[in-house]
């Protein structure tokens, strides 16, 4: 008898616990709608008290408790809450968008100054160890900038290795939303782009271009480390260790490249490892260039080839044809930057060289002032282009530079030429374009 009351208190109280955890759940999903529905009708001194019962209550309901939290914080301007809200994200959910919520809370932090140094740059380190991706546009900025200052003497190849990782994750961002763009330009110039596109292309186009001035930033900041007489001893120093790692050796090499240290025999040295160790066309594209300083202009010809034989992503294929056009010149180096323009119609970088080319030829494809600055109204067309099709390309300044160059209204009318009209650049530019 003992025996069956204890079975039967057992089997009463779990059925009173269950139907208080079904009441305790059922008020979570109450709370939860009204807090959500109030956010997001902007209610949002109404949503806190909610917010404050989920918080405490239903922490694991669903991550938007926090993403939604984090606005009615700042909303509210209650500082207090914020940090109670980021916390108890990342405790609750620590692997679900674990990367952004810490980009989020750092620049919460800075923008409200509630937190020293050493607290945002712990945030933005974590940010950046999950994924580098997701993490703002400024924070990336930030991010690097601490990591320079902090061991560029001390340890400078980790803040080289830094920014390759960082600019991989820039460079990958700017080349997805590049894609995006491209497909809703062909639909705004058929005139098939709806309203909510239209938003989209104007959110990419910001996107982009402030990305676009983060690559700026940081190419600014390792140009002041990243040096010949810094780089080359370090490489000499660690190419037996890392001589079969092709990520380290492709890093190397592109930063050699870039810096241009090709006439050091290190850089000949770390390209055949490079092409050995990965067989990439990236690797023989190297390869060919260290064959042409040699004297060997149809091996050259035969490695870039090979290298270009060898890619399949169109996006990689037009970048080898654009690092062949930028060595170089004139009509050949124009030919091969429309060839890269074959494979991705929307890279800035392309135009843009073809720009470039154009201003260094003002001089020679003008016989006077009038039709010097002319060679100006061509470049500066295509810097808008670069603009239009790759924000984050970085052709503002190139745009700006060659504004300030084009002919006046008071040469124009000197010269007797209507605004509007056509001109034809002489020599081998060749090109008609529309007086300003």
């Amino acid at each position: 008898m003992k025996k069956i009351t204890c079975i039967l208190t057992v089997f009463f109280l779990l059925v009173a616990s269950i139907g208080v955890n079904a009441q305790a759940s059922q008020e979570c999903n109450i709370k939860y709608n009204l807090f959500k529905g109030n956010t997001i009708t902007k209610k949002y001194d109404e949503a806190k008290p909610d917010l404050e019962y989920l918080l405490t209550n239903c922490p694991k309901l669903s991550v938007n408790i926090y993403k939604y939290g984090a606005k009615v914080a700042e909303k509210t301007n209650d500082h207090g809450l914020a940090k109670k809200v980021y916390n108890a994200r990342l405790t609750n959910f620590p692997k679900k968008g674990a990367a952004k919520a810490h980009s989020d809370y750092a620049t919460y932090l800075i923008k409200n100054k509630l937190g020293n140094d050493t607290e945002v740059f712990s945030l933005l380190e974590k940010s950046y160890k999950l994924d580098p991706k997701s993490m703002g546009v400024k924070n990336i900025f930030r991010y690097f900038k601490a990591i320079t200052e902090k061991y560029k003497d001390s340890d400078p190849q980790k803040v080289f290795d830094t920014y390759d990782d960082v600019m991989e994750s820039v460079g990958d961002k700017l080349d997805d939303y590049n894609k995006k763009i491209s497909k809703l330009i062909a639909k705004e110039e058929a005139g098939t782009i709806d309203t909510k596109e239209k938003k989209r292309l104007r959110a990419y186009t910001i996107n982009s271009t402030s990305l676009g001035k983060v690559e700026g930033g940081l190419d600014a900041i390792i140009s002041e480390i990243a040096t010949c007489e810094r780089l080359v001893p370090i490489y000499k120093r660690d190419f037996e260790a890392k001589k079969a790692d092709g990520v380290w050796l492709k890093r190397a090499v592109s930063r050699m490249y870039n810096k241009g240290c090709q006439t050091d025999p290190l850089f000949e040295t770390l390209a055949t490892a490079y092409a050995d160790v990965t067989q990439s066309a990236d690797a023989f594209n190297f390869i060919a260039g260290v064959l042409e300083r040699n004297g060997d202009k149809s091996g050259a010809v035969q490695m870039r080839k090979k290298a270009f034989e060898l890619e399949t992503d169109p996006l990689k294929k037009a970048k080898l044809k654009l690092r062949e056009a930028q060595g170089a010149s004139g009509s050949r180096a124009r030919a091969l930057a429309y060839e890269a323009l074959k494979y991705n119609p929307n890279m800035g970088k392309a135009y843009l060289l073809i720009a470039s080319l154009y201003q260094k030829s003002a001089n020679s494809c003008g016989s006077d002032e009038f039709e010097k600055r002319m060679v100006y109204v061509a470049a500066l067309n295509k810097a808008l282009k670069a603009k239009k099709v790759d924000p984050g390309c970085g052709a503002g300044r190139y745009i700006s530079s060659y504004k300030k160059n084009v002919p006046s209204k008071k040469l124009i009318f000197q010269k007797g030429i209507a605004s509007g009209a056509s001109h034809k650049i002489a020599c081998w530019i060749g090109e008609t374009v529309r007086v300003p």
